[in-house]
């Protein structure tokens, strides 16, 4: 299975994959899925490092450039869906069947969407639902389980739909008890930013980079199918929550 990786900054939730991915092959002989190129839209992220170190061709659009030559505003999406579709274009040499999306920070449209199947890992779990929404996504949402009191932090990988974090859920991460310290104050702005760096870093190690990495694994080895109706299911068994570690 050949994955585009998409990023913007430091890229460690690639190098995860791509550790697995090595790890694969030194156990199997060969791995079921492969990093055939990196995609970053900003031009200070990790991208080239990590492609020089792993031999991965690298492609640098910088999205902040785009929208400066074209005198609009980062939220104007008619301009992000011609820069989508200009990575579309980028990618096309490469014969992409999935795109990992490891920590790409700009909203996708609906022609990247449906360009490729797409990836994401998300550190909240996705399950949680409050009223007719999914609680904890989007951004900070390590912060926001920690301010609704929750006990524990999980991550969850779901496919890229329109709706950002409602793309349907493939996996979700074993419970990480959250640590406050000894002086937590809710109502400290320094406090509750430490305490949310340090539970997300965490978060990071026991959730993202171990989900992520047998999420593509799984989806290349055939092991994810879906209905008709759009349901999913793991080695023929209903997930309708996703596959729970």
């Amino acid at each position: 299975m050949r994955v585009a990786a998409l990023m913007s900054g430091t890229g460690t939730n690639l190098v995860k994959i791509i550790e697995h991915e090595k790890k694969l092959d030194k156990e199997r002989g060969k791995s079921p899925y492969h990093i055939v190129v990196i995609f970053s839209d900003t031009f200070d992220s990790n991208a080239t490092r990590i492609g020089k170190n792993y031999d991965i061709p690298v492609i640098t659009h910088d999205i902040k450039g785009f929208y400066s030559a074209k005198n609009k505003p980062r939220k104007d999406l008619e301009t992000r869906v011609n820069f989508d579709n200009e990575t579309i274009k980028a990618l096309s040499p490469y014969d992409i069947k999935v795109a990992a999306y490891v920590g790409y920070m700009s909203i996708v449209t609906k022609p990247l969407v449906n360009a490729f199947l797409g990836i994401n890992v998300h550190p909240a779990d996705l399950s949680i639902i409050q009223g007719n929404k999914r609680k904890y996504s989007g951004a900070h949402a390590v912060r926001k389980a920690i301010l609704a009191g929750e006990k524990y932090l999980k991550s969850t990988t779901h496919i890229i739909e329109s709706r950002v974090d409602y793309g349907k859920i493939l996996m979700i991460s074993q419970p990480l008890k959250v640590e406050l310290g000894d002086n937590f104050d809710p109502n400290d702005e320094a406090i509750v930013k430490e305490v949310e760096y340090e539970n997300q870093e965490r978060l990071k190690k026991a959730g993202d980079w171990i989900i992520f990495p047998k999420t593509l694994q799984y989806i290349a080895e055939g092991r994810y199918s879906e209905d008709k109706t759009g349901h999913l299911y793991f080695d023929e068994k209903p997930i309708p929550d996703g596959l729970k570690l």
